[in-house]
C-alpha cells in the first residue's frame, strides 16, 4: 500500500486496492504514524526551514530540512514563531539543538529569532535567493515609478522592461545589454538602478570575507547616494542583516536543497490535485522526502511490490 501511494496519488491507489480513498488515507495515516512513532531525529548539523502552502485560502505550513541529507525533518501548520518554536522544543532536546552548527532561511522574523534563541551556537546564513529577489523589486518598483511619471511616448520606450532588468548580468545577449546601456540617456534613474543591481551580483563571487564585507560597505554607501528610494530600502534590509549575509562568503550555504525538496513537494500536491488536510499532505511528504525511508521498514514478505 506504502509503494503504491509512493508512486501515485491515493485516488489511483485505492482504486487499485480495490477500497474507498477516505479508507486508504486512513490506513496510510496509520501505517505512517505507527512507523515513525519510534523515530528520533539524529546527527542534525545543517538545518534549513521554509515554508509552504497547501491549499487555497492562503494557508500554510512550515517545513524543516536536514539540508546535509537532503530530507524533510518535520511539517508544521501555519508559518509563524509559535510554529516553529513547537519543532525546537518538542522535536529536539538542548544537546541536539546545541549540535546544529548551521541554519539556513528567508528573512523571516519568525524564523531567524527562533533559530537564534533555540541554537545561539549555530551561524545563521539567510538565504540568497529571497535577498536577490528582494533587490530585483526595489529595482522594479523604481521602473513602474518612471514609467507612471512618463508621458506616453517615453512610457512606449519602458514598456518590456521588466524582465530585463531581472536577467542575470551572465543571461544577457549583447542586445539586451545595448537596449539597458541606451537608458544612461532615455532614463537616467532607472539606469542608474540597473547598474547598482548589476554591481551588487559582484558580492556572491567573492571567496573572501574580508573582502566581500569592504565591496558590501562601499555598494550600500553608492546605493543610499542613489536618491532612490526603494533602493535605500533595500538597503536598510540589508544593514539590518549584513551578520546573516556575510557567513555565506565562508559557507556557501543556501537553501537550494530545500526549494529542490518543495519542487517534489509541490509534485505531490499537484499529483493530488491538492489536499483538504494538512495531515493527509504531510503523511505523502514523510512517505516521498521525509527523513526516514518508510517503505524500507515493511518486513519483506508484506511488500507487493
Amino acid at each position: 500500500m506504502l509503494v503504491y501511494c509512493q508512486l501515485m496519488s491515493q485516488k489511483a491507489a485505492a482504486r487499485i486496492l480495490h477500497i474507498p480513498k477516505s479508507t486508504l488515507s486512513d490506513l496510510l495515516h496509520r501505517s505512517i504514524t505507527r512507523i515513525r512513532d519510534g523515530h528520533r531525529i539524529r546527527g542534525l548539523k545543517c538545518v534549513g526551514i521554509d515554508e509552504i502552502s497547501y491549499c487555497k485560502g492562503h494557508k500554510y505550513a512550515t517545513v524543516v530540512y536536514d539540508l546535509d541529507r537532503s530530507c524533510v525533518l518535520w511539517v508544521g501548520k501555519g508559518k509563524g514563531r509559535e510554529t516553529i518554536d513547537i519543532f525546537f522544543t518538542e522535536m529536539l532536546s538542548d544537546y541536539q539543538k546545541g549540535k546544529i552548527k548551521w541554519a539556513c532561511c528567508d528573512m523571516s522574523e519568525a524564523y531567524i529569532g527562533a533559530i537564534e534563541e533555540h541554537c545561539p551556537k549555530a551561524i545563521l546564513v539567510l538565504d540568497r535567493f529571497p535577498i536577490t529577489k528582494a533587490l530585483n523589486e526595489a529595482v522594479d518598483e523604481v521602473r513602474k515609478e518612471q514609467s507612471r511619471e512618463a508621458y506616453v511616448d517615453e512610457r512606449r520606450a519602458l514598456k518590456g522592461l521588466r524582465w530585463l532588468l531581472f536577467k542575470h548580468s551572465s543571461n544577457r545577449s549583447k542586445k539586451d545589454s545595448r537596449i539597458l546601456n541606451a537608458l544612461c540617456k532615455g532614463n537616467r534613474r532607472i539606469h542608474r538602478a540597473w547598474v547598482l543591481k548589476d554591481e551588487f551580483e559582484q558580492f556572491w563571487d567573492y571567496k573572501a570575507p574580508w573582502a566581500a564585507e569592504r565591496f558590501i560597505k562601499r555598494w550600500m554607501s553608492t546605493a543610499l547616494r542613489s536618491r532612490l528610494e526603494p533602493i535605500r530600502k533595500f538597503v536598510k534590509t540589508i544593514k539590518k542583516h549584513i551578520n546573516r549575509i556575510l557567513p555565506f562568503i565562508g559557507s556557501r550555504l543556501t537553501n537550494a536543497i530545500a526549494e529542490g525538496l518543495n519542487r517534489i513537494i509541490r509534485i505531490i500536491k499537484n499529483r493530488a490535485s491538492g489536499f483538504r488536510t494538512l495531515q493527509a499532505f504531510t503523511d505523502m511528504i514523510f512517505l516521498t522526502v521525509g527523513d526516514l525511508d518508510i517503505p524500507a521498514q515493511i518486513p519483506v514478505k508484506f511488500r507487493a511490490i
